[in-house]
């Protein structure tokens, strides 16, 4: 029997969905008896009440992303567990890891997954995203910024979607009927602190799609992409129906090489005639990442594998399923919270999920 290569990284901001998901599928990747490669996860988060810094085999509690010792201290971390990559689980981390990059790598053994920096500076803004996909004749929604609304809605009308240009998860998304609706949620946007775009509202199909595709380390393949119709529910995908959908994933992958993406990128779209129109790209793993790998695309072990252990990886089957998600809990014995606490470390984890029959 061959011995298995166990391999240490950390997942960031362990609280989060998007951090979950990537957790459930290192989990996923180890529970494969025929896989070589098993991993030891390591998980931060600022709050000992983050579910996900209970799901690792290791968790500790770090400083707030913003704060001047955030990455002092994950880079201690990274030295201390000898972690080989650090999975990224925050949209809000996204620039501040890509910017940091450098110095983590130049101080660690480890490599930080995540997009190059001017494919992450488009993407977060949805407005720049927008100019990008029609620079490049890329199939999406028309779009304007507010001192041109009224020359918009005279072309495109109502309904119009009007959303910040940050953000994500559909917080401080509008459907607009009118103007008076309009004006309102330009107005709620910029109280919350963002900025208002208006876009044309998709309305022949109304079928949306999820893509996720990883493209390699030097950005010139396509190592996977599994495209999912799905159904939203609080601006996460609720359920999902996983199908070969060739004409949605080839807009995908014609996407994502010609952002220059490298590692993981999701990409989020309605059909409009037979066509995918393109409205927002998120350059990281998807919250819906795990529901992929349970399909046979792991995105999380496909780039650890490429970008970490030099494979060529190329994934062209998967198989067809249904998600439908549903509420789970993670049971944390109060001694242990307390422990978490007072430690800033979770080193004897006996949370656990309970099974329902």
């Amino acid at each position: 029997m061959k011995l298995k290569l166990r391999e240490s990284v950390l997942v960031t901001t362990a609280g989060t969905i998007v951090a979950q998901g990537i957790i459930k599928a290192l989990k996923l990747a180890n529970s494969i008896e025929s896989n070589r490669l098993q991993y030891r996860i390591v998980t931060t988060d600022e709050s000992a009440e983050a579910a996900g810094l209970y799901r690792g085999d290791m968790g500790y509690l770090v400083p707030l992303i913003r704060s001047p010792d955030y990455f002092d201290t994950i880079i201690e971390l990274c030295q201390r567990e000898d972690i080989r990559a650090v999975f990224v689980g925050a949209d809000e981390e996204l620039l501040l890891m890509s910017e940091n990059q450098f110095m983590i790598e130049n101080e660690t053994h480890a490599i930080v997954i995540t997009n190059p920096l001017n494919v992450i500076e488009t993407c977060v803004d949805k407005w720049r995203t927008y100019e990008f996909l029609k620079a490049n004749g890329l199939p999406c929604p028309e779009s304007a910024l507010p001192d041109r609304h009224e020359e918009f809605l005279k072309e495109f009308g109502f309904p119009a979607v009007v959303k910040p240009r940050e953000g994500h998860g559909s917080v401080h998304f509008f459907l607009v009927q009118n103007s008076e609706e309009t004006k309102y949620a330009f107005g709620a946007i910029r109280k919350a602190g963002w900025n208002p775009m208006i876009q044309e509202y998709i309305r022949d199909d109304g079928v949306e799609f999820t893509t996720g595709v990883t493209v390699s380390k030097e950005g010139d393949s396509v190592m996977s992409s599994i495209a999912m119709r799905r159904t939203l529910k609080g601006g996460q995908t609720y359920k999902a129906f996983i199908d070969d959908y060739d004409e949605v994933r080839e807009v995908a992958e014609k996407v994502a090489l010609k952002l220059g993406a490298k590692g993981a990128i999701n990409i989020q779209g309605r059909m409009d005639s037979g066509e995918l129109r393109v409205f927002e790209i998120n350059p990281r793993f998807s919250a819906s990442c795990p529901m992929r790998a349970t399909s046979g695309v792991n995105e999380p072990d496909i780039v650890f594998r490429n970008f970490v252990m030099n494979e060529k990886i190329k994934v062209e089957r998967y198989r067809h399923l249904v998600c439908l998600r549903y509420w789970n809990e993670l049971y944390v014995p109060s001694e242990t919270f307390e422990q978490t606490l007072l430690n800033q470390q979770v080193a004897n984890n006996d949370s656990f999920l309970e099974n329902y029959f």
